[in-house]
């Protein structure tokens, strides 16, 4: 393994941002990829992503911003991905080089929609990373957080445990502490069903109910992601790890978190349609929920995952928010 590695992360959003901002604290040079020219140039001329995270002062003397996908892969040794679940598969079609020599850093919190796949798995099938070289970045951390240099936690899970040391250490500053693990699988699932959750906190928010409901809510959610991740890939984990219950109750209860508020315009009457409009970021929690219970009604072994399938009936078979969180209040605590 290289002593220096070089870094290149691909995206534009307010976490890609808020990871090229974290990074510039400790490395020499980054390589950033920004699809659209019009926000390269912008950032090049103003220093600042006018688009996420605009008032992040970025240090440009370290950051190498470019267009070109396949140079800024070719010039790197690690490849952080960090766009949304439902586009990622578009941006690595861009991608004409061989990668399967690089080590992979998913930033993603999601099933990849076109081969529901996780994106391990995904990689792997499909660009031949080896679980050697692939390591996943969870939380629990908001971007605007990031923004603001409050203190925050991350988590980089991998099986190889000196690569995950080494890409921790580079996240490791000030306002960021970043711990290991070696449950890749799980803190994959658990990032992508966190925002279910978010929504269905939102949704009762919404709705009027109170804290009260909304803690009983959070505790029997972090109980069904673990009967969900324990049907999916068993191993010793301790659930109430920052990686799992604080990601989810950060995405629950944060006022930054986009999948609470998708979920609290659907609680208070907006269609799904009109409130995903409304949305100036994508709340990726909408198609998690309808991979998440695919995923357990057709697996053979199934988990008891009824605010899954209480937010599913509400965003894909329109049932009322008001009825089902009804019945759905009834069977929690």
């Amino acid at each position: 393994m290289k002593s220096n590695l070089k870094f290149c992360v691909i995206g534009s959003g307010s976490w890609a941002t808020a990871i090229v901002k974290i990074l510039s604290e400790n490395l020499k040079e980054i390589n950033w990829y920004i699809r659209s020219t019009n926000n390269l140039e912008y950032i090049l001329k103003h220093s600042h992503n006018r688009n996420y995270l605009s008032s992040v002062e970025l240090n440009m003397k370290k950051i190498n911003v470019s267009d070109n996908l396949d140079e800024l892969i070719s010039n790197s040794d690690v490849l952080i991905i960090a766009v949304p679940s439902e586009f990622t598969s578009s941006v690595l079609k861009n991608i004409s080089i061989d990668i399967s020599d690089k080590i992979v850093v998913s930033a993603i919190k999601g099933i990849i929609p076109e081969s529901n796949l996780l994106v391990g798995e995904h990689l792997e099938k499909y660009y031949k990373i080896v679980e050697n070289n692939f390591l996943v970045l969870g939380g629990p951390c908001h971007a605007e957080e990031v923004a603001l240099e409050k203190l925050s936690y991350l988590t980089i899970a991998s099986s190889n445990k000196i690569l995950a040391k080494k890409i921790a250490s580079k996240f490791m500053c000030s306002y960021i502490s970043a711990k290991t693990s070696d449950d890749v699988i799980g803190i994959e699932y658990a990032s992508m069903l966190k925002n279910i959750y978010a929504i269905a906190a939102g949704i009762a928010h919404g709705l009027g109910y109170g804290d009260n409901f909304q803690s009983v809510l959070m505790s029997s959610s972090i109980k069904e992601i673990n009967r969900f991740i324990e049907k999916r890939y068993r191993m010793k984990r301790d659930i109430n790890d920052a990686a799992y219950l604080g990601d989810l109750l950060v995405t629950g209860y944060s006022t930054f978190s986009r999948n609470r508020l998708f979920g609290n315009m659907i609680g208070k009457g907006y269609s799904v349609k009109y409130a995903k409009m409304e949305m100036t970021m994508i709340a990726e929690g909408y198609i998690s929920t309808k991979k998440a219970y695919l995923i357990n009604a057709e697996s053979k072994s199934k988990a008891k995952t009824p605010i899954i399938d209480a937010v599913y009936n509400i965003l894909y078979l329109k049932r009322s928010p008001k009825k089902t969180f009804k019945k759905l209040s009834e069977n929690l605590g």
